[in-house]
């Protein structure tokens, strides 16, 4: 579904926020596992590019950028991986980036975390994907150390360099792309990753001018947050809600979901 064009302002000192000339972005929200909604999304943007590009004179660069959270909660988490690691949208420039619940997995894979905070944000539906339940042997000393040699083993290491890759942040022209946001009044080269992983209230109460737009995911809405400072586009495809993605082409923003 096109929600059409998003037709307020978003400034940047004197002008209205733009991506650079001849590029047309697509940001993915939170995807959580959800590989039906997502590949429907992705079939809605080439689509979408298609209509844009009359006659072959469209956008130079087509981006897509995933706002991370491929994990937890949805019924898929490893197809959705396989889907990003082996049918990148042709014709795109893909950029993917690293979402808490991503760090959540490789952080435990590399043996740095326990699995308990992991369990309770959704990481048993990770597991399970994998072929592990979680239901530890009878007389297992230490259940974490189990839990996570069947991960190791069961994760192919293609997956594991895809977590170990993903960026913190993605820039293009006035706009910049994290999974939750960022700490208001922090030069955004000096931001700390806890906080454009986790960071909430601070950012997304704040009406400060961060010298970027900064289009996010992390925080669910029932649709699309539009801010002077701040676009979030996490609509909760986990929890029943619709994946959205923003695209932006010049100083124009609209919505696609499904």
């Amino acid at each position: 579904m096109d929600l059409g064009p998003y037709t307020g302002s978003f400034s940047q000192g004197e002008r209205e926020a733009s991506v650079p000339p001849g590029a047309r972005v697509y940001a993915i929200g939170d995807s959580h596992g959800c590989i039906a909604q997502l590949r429907a999304l992705r079939e809605a943007i080439l689509e979408d590019s298609a209509e844009a590009e009359p006659a072959g004179a469209g956008a130079e660069r087509r981006v897509v950028v995933y706002l991370g959270d491929y994990i937890d909660r949805g019924p898929d988490s490893r197809g959705l991986i396989d889907l990003l690691i082996e049918e990148p949208l042709p014709g795109f420039e893909s950029v993917h980036l690293m979402g808490n619940h991503d760090r959540f997995m490789i952080r435990f894979l590399e043996g740095r975390d326990d699995p308990a905070m992991w369990a309770m944000n959704g990481g048993e539906a990770t597991w399970l994907s994998y072929g592990v339940d979680g239901m530890v042997p009878r007389g297992t000393p230490d259940p974490a150390i189990w839990l996570r040699a069947e991960l190791v083993y069961r994760v192919p290491q293609e997956h594991v360099a895809f977590l170990s890759g993903l960026r913190l942040s993605h820039v293009e022209g006035d706009y910049l792309f994290v999974h939750a946001g960022i700490r208001p009044g922090v030069a955004l080269e000096e931001q700390d990753p806890e906080d454009l992983l986790w960071i909430r209230d601070q950012f997304l109460e704040s009406n400060a001018d961060h010298g970027k737009v900064v289009v996010h995911g992390h925080s669910p809405s029932h649709q699309p947050e539009l801010r002077a400072n701040r676009i979030g586009i996490d609509t909760g495809a986990c929890y029943g809600g619709p994946l959205t993605a923003l695209v932006l082409e010049g100083t124009e923003r609209r919505f696609l979901q499904v």
